[in-house]
């Protein structure tokens, strides 16, 4: 008896011991894939005391109160998110598609770089990574080069790239992999949206077959509600025909990427999206910078139901890569516009686990 007794509380311990320590380290994907929020007790990741919260959980309990004012129809419970800065790391030390670029220019013994794109890598790499920012003619030069580097890959040997990428160490930040740099607090938000009768969907100015591979499997956003910036395709068979008028012939070619700029999704271009992809306009918004006003702005524009525009701001220095200068303009712009922000460092009881620090 008292062996059974014994062993239920070292049990009992262990459970303790286990649930005590949830936020301590980097959520894996596998962890991450498990975050689900059905009702509001269901989230772990936030302040109690967070208006964000509070304001989103209200929100979405008379969007499905069908005797309240702010009742809304199940067919225009819709939510765009952007994905970098929003509920993705985009400090570490740039955004993901931009830090991959750099590690296939400079880093990857596989392939051989045009040396104009090497010296052009080689330029701007220590000032991406010490932060002190490249000039609009070498962000322009970035943008028309940032595909060049995987002109001839199939998308599904893209794709594999990608996942390749993910599992290298994040930039700037301790224990934590590209492929887990997700908001927590954030992707509890999209749970909770998804569990209770809004459609979730993410327009986002990362390429598309990017945005796919990090929220694959883990995120609860279908593959076909993610909008994003396109790669410019070709075949190998296609030469200088244009595409609408070229047979595409299966037995004898490939679609690959052509190595054109990318064509972006931001800004004003993320309203024009939602029109062309949903059809509806969203009810609720969530972004974190400038590229996502247009977002923002169609979602509040004459909307016949009750909506919100959130807008993260990246004011956390401790446990993340944040730019206090950059998060004050931006909150400054958001309360000038009318969007509600979300402070990382003030509302996110851990962004990544707590075993996530800013590397020395």
């Amino acid at each position: 008896m008292k062996k059974k007794i014994l062993s239920a509380i070292l049990a009992g311990m262990l459970t303790f011991s286990i649930s005590s320590t949830t936020l301590t380290e980097a959520a894996t994907r596998d962890e991450i894939a498990t975050i689900k929020v059905e009702k509001s007790s269901d989230f772990k990741y936030w302040n109690e005391d967070s208006p964000t919260l509070k304001k989103i959980i209200k929100f979405v309990e008379d969007a499905n109160n069908p005797y309240s004012k702010n009742f809304i129809p199940s067919e225009n419970r819709i939510a765009t998110f952007d994905m970098d800065g929003t509920f993705y790391c985009e400090t570490a030390p740039l955004y993901f598609q931009e830090t991959m670029f750099f590690h296939r220019v400079l880093e990857d013994e596989t392939y051989r770089a045009p040396k104009k794109i090497v010296n052009f890598a080689k330029k701007i790499k220590p000032k991406v990574y010490n932060k002190t920012g490249i000039t609009p003619a070498e962000n322009k030069i970035l943008f028309q080069q940032l595909t060049k580097a995987y002109e001839g890959m199939t998308p599904e040997e893209y794709r594999n790239y990608v996942r390749k990428f993910m599992n290298t160490n994040e930039t700037g930040l301790t224990n934590l992999k590209r492929g887990e740099a997700f908001y927590l607090p954030m992707v509890e938000i999209i749970s909770y949206l998804s569990n209770n009768g809004f459609a979730v969907y993410v327009n986002s100015a990362c390429g598309v077959d990017t945005t796919r591979e990090l929220i694959g499997d883990i995120i609860p956003i279908r593959s076909d509600r993610i909008i994003a910036s396109d790669f410019a395709y070709t075949t190998t068979g296609m030469g200088k025909d244009e595409a609408r008028s070229h047979f595409f012939d299966r037995n004898k070619e490939k679609i690959i990427i052509s190595g054109k700029p990318i064509i972006e999704n931001g800004q004003t271009v993320k309203a024009f999206s939602i029109l062309n992809h949903i059809g509806r306009k969203p009810v609720l918004a969530f972004g974190n910078s400038m590229g996502d006003s247009g977002m923002f702005e169609y979602t509040l524009q004459d909307n016949q139901y009750n909506c919100a525009a959130f807008c993260v701001l990246c004011d956390d220095t401790e446990r993340e890569l944040g730019n206090i200068s950059k998060a004050e303009k931006m909150k400054t712009t958001a309360i000038k516009r009318g969007w509600d922000t979300i402070s990382m460092r003030d509302e996110f009881k851990t962004i990544y686990g707590d075993n996530v620090k800013r590397a020395e």
